[in-house]
């Protein structure tokens, strides 16, 4: 088993910044992906962004350029800096990890409890 504990959302205003991590126990030295999905009411879950032990990452469209995913194995800790926050962003951010590359959520089968962000105009 694996257990993530993700911390760092809050409340800024439209433009701020916000860095969440993820900490991850259990049999984490397992999980070569890592990555995270956001969950805003009213709407479906969404892949936000993932990377690989190696450094491979991948993000979705709509926070490319914005938002950055970093990792450090020797703590087990995955990073998202989120920067130029916008209304849009405002959402439940889950930690997220696998051992197979995905940005579908059914394919990655640990999951953090969320953390909140929300980003006001």
């Amino acid at each position: 088993q694996v257990q993530l504990v993700e911390s760092g959302g809050g409340l800024v205003q439209a433009g701020g910044s916000l860095r969440l991590s993820c900490a991850a126990s259990g049999r984490a030295n397992s999980m070569y992906y890592m990555g995270w999905f956001r969950h805003a009411p009213g709407k479906e879950r969404e892949f936000v962004a993932i990377i690989s032990r190696t450094g491979g990452t991948a993000y979705a469209d709509s926070v490319k350029g914005r938002f950055t995913i970093s990792r450090e194995d020797d703590k087990n800790t995955v990073y998202l800096q989120m920067n130029s926050l916008k209304p849009a962003d405002t959402a439940v951010y889950y930690c997220v990890a696998g051992t197979h590359w995905s940005t579908l959520a059914h394919e990655l089968p640990y999951w953090g409890q969320g953390t909140q962000v929300t980003a006001s105009s």
